[in-house]
């Protein structure tokens, strides 16, 4: 077999052309750069965020992709069927879901109040999972799908001050598993990405803090703070066919962190 052959063998798999992928949160940072990069390998986007992703949807039409995009508020329990029903109408299909969208809040947990609670718990748990139930209706239906949850290292540890914020992310962590355990006998595959200490706009309050920014990137082993676009080989790979066995994992990205 010639190299260029076996070259092109291997790239494959990884390709996402014909397929329509939703990501939520797609405004800015972290899911700004997942959309791009699963626009990169090939996939049409449906984009959603609480404001304008008008922005990643410019990107993403630039690389001579298709982009379409909805605004609003996810944690009302009626939002997910409208969003999966809308998406599907637009675009035939929908092949891949990656659950982005996410709030925090901090607060010391003996001054955290129910209504952070209740805010951060309806958005980064309850919403993630209608999501993923009416997308995975569509999707059994067809007998595929990759469905992709955003968790966190808080999904393994507790963090200061964000109670809600962990109890949540650890939830995602379960849930996708839960879901691995149903689905992948029927061809839906779910996995989710645990980001370590990332620079965006919910890491502003750390990074402002020098001692914290100092403390936080000596136990690091790579030696930084992760960029958005450190994700965009994750979430290609569990998206396309080359991940097509794993199932029920959670894959940290996080230069590290855990290892040290």
């Amino acid at each position: 077999m010639a190299k260029g052959q076996m070259d092109s063998d291997m790239i494959d798999p990884f390709r996402l052309d014909g397929q329509v992928a939703l990501v939520t949160g797609a405004s800015r940072g972290l899911g700004a750069a997942m959309a791009i990069a699963l626009a990169k390998a090939g996939a049409d986007l449906a984009l959603h965020a609480y404001e304008s992703p008008e922005e990643t949807a410019a990107a993403i039409r630039a690389l001579g992709r298709a982009a379409s995009f909805a605004v609003g508020d996810l944690s009302p329990k009626e939002a997910a069927p409208r969003l999966v029903a809308e998406v599907i109408a637009r675009h035939g299909r929908l092949d891949i879901l990656v659950n982005n969208a996410g709030i925090i809040r901090r607060a010391p947990a003996a001054e955290h109040g129910d209504t952070d609670w209740d805010d951060v718990i309806a958005m980064n748990l309850s919403s993630v999972f209608r999501i993923c139930r009416e997308a995975g209706r569509h999707m059994l239906e067809r007998g595929r799908g990759k469905i992709i949850n955003i968790a966190s290292l808080l999904a393994f540890q507790g963090g200061i001050t964000v109670p809600g914020y962990a109890a949540a992310k650890g939830g995602v962590a379960q849930l996708t598993k839960a879901l691995a355990n149903e689905w992948a006998s029927r061809g839906i595959n779910v996995n989710a990405i645990a980001p370590g200490y990332m620079v965006t706009e919910n890491t502003r309050p750390l990074r402002e803090n020098a001692d914290r920014t100092r403390q936080i990137t000596e136990r690091i082993p790579a030696g930084r703070w992760g960029q958005p676009e450190d994700l965009g080989g994750a979430v290609v790979f569990l998206a396309s066919q080359a991940s097509d066995y794993v199932n029920g994992h959670v894959l940290v990205v996080d230069g590290g962190w855990l290892a040290r």
